[in-house]
């Protein structure tokens, strides 16, 4: 056989080869074309109005555009710390039609504070995409003479009862952020639970308690009234929204505290369509007109990355608020 002839018979079964794996490959790409064929479902853990439902309706709003021009119809599941939509999502068909604004308690260590709980969060769902984490900011009474993170340290130190702060709820991370200062300080505080971060604000302005840990865009509008004042951040970086906080790390290295969300759907979902969702949610946060709403509503930081990217940042807050949470015999009411 000529040299040529060798060299064509080769390339024609190269080409084959290529052919084969093309054809090999539509079921894959059908599947990532067909999700969304009709309307997607997100639960969301809490009420309309707050922090969460409005992260889950400003990414509703992009969501057409990546997603075959489908809607995200937000559904609000809240009670039970959770637990509503939780269930509700892990007991869904993992068909990529109800997914889940992931957060905290629902999601990663609600089994610890509820033991009772009918799911195990750790192995109940999928994760697809952590979106964004918003900063919380270490903020205290405008009449206490407590200016930096060591001086509220030396106040616990120095009363005789633990120092009273104001938490949105039992295992929220504005509460296991504290518990964590107390620990890693060697102190003790007394945390006073409300219902919404409203209460919280509102006992603080009154008197009622001492100090909080709330997310910046909670606190935001109060500090800016100078109705309570912002010592620190609980981010491993400084918060550009209080350009003059440091954070609660400079004072206790290695703390951090965050209020995180992303999208989870039920265990069991396809991989590739776990796939064809984290490209439509991360396309959506990371866009420009997104991120710029999101930091400016809410101060959040955009994360988005890999479902096993956050696969296992849900894994090391677990093995980070578990300790905590067992050593404190912290249990949701």
């Amino acid at each position: 056989m000529p040299h040529h002839a060798g060299k064509s018979v080769l390339f024609a079964r190269r080409n084959l080869g290529a052919f084969g794996l093309m054809l090999a490959a539509p079921p894959i790409a059908r599947a990532q074309a067909a999700w969304p064929d009709r309307p997607v479902r997100l639960l969301v853990p809490f009420g309309a109005g707050g922090a969460v439902d409005t992260l889950s309706r400003t990414v509703a709003n992009h969501f057409g555009p990546q997603a075959n021009g489908q809607p995200l119809v937000v559904e609000n599941r809240a009670g039970a710390g959770g637990a509503i939509a939780g269930q509700a999502t892990a007991t869904a068909r993992p068909d990529g039609f109800t997914l889940m604004m992931a957060d905290l308690g629902a999601n990663c260590i609600g089994k610890e504070l509820q033991p009772g709980l009918p799911y195990d969060p750790m192995t109940a769902f999928t994760p697809i995409c952590h979106l964004v984490n918003l900063p919380l900011a270490l903020i205290v009474r405008q009449g206490l003479d407590v200016q930096t993170v060591p001086q509220l340290i030396a106040r616990a130190r120095a009363s005789r009862d633990p120092i009273p702060y104001a938490s949105p709820g039992v295992g929220h991370p504005s509460h296991l952020g504290v518990e964590l200062i107390a620990r890693m300080a060697g102190v003790r505080f007394t945390a006073v639970h409300y219902r919404s971060g409203a209460d919280v604000m509102r006992s603080l302005i009154q008197g009622e308690t001492e100090f909080s840990l709330p997310s910046v865009s909670t606190s935001m509008p109060f500090i800016r009234e100078r109705q309570v004042r912002a010592i620190a951040v609980g981010a491993a970086r400084p918060v550009s929204a209080l350009p003059d906080a440091p954070t609660i790390a400079t004072t206790l290295p290695g703390f951090e505290a965050t209020t995180w969300h992303g999208i989870a759907g039920p265990a069991g979902m396809a991989g590739d369509l776990v796939t064809a969702i984290n490209r439509a949610f991360n396309a959506i946060i990371t866009s420009a007109e997104v991120r710029e709403t999101v930091a400016r509503v809410q101060a959040a930081e955009v994360v988005g990355g890999s479902p096993q990217d956050f696969a296992a940042f849900i894994r090391r807050e677990f093995e980070k608020w578990t300790p905590i949470i067992r050593e404190g015999g912290i249990r949701a009411e």
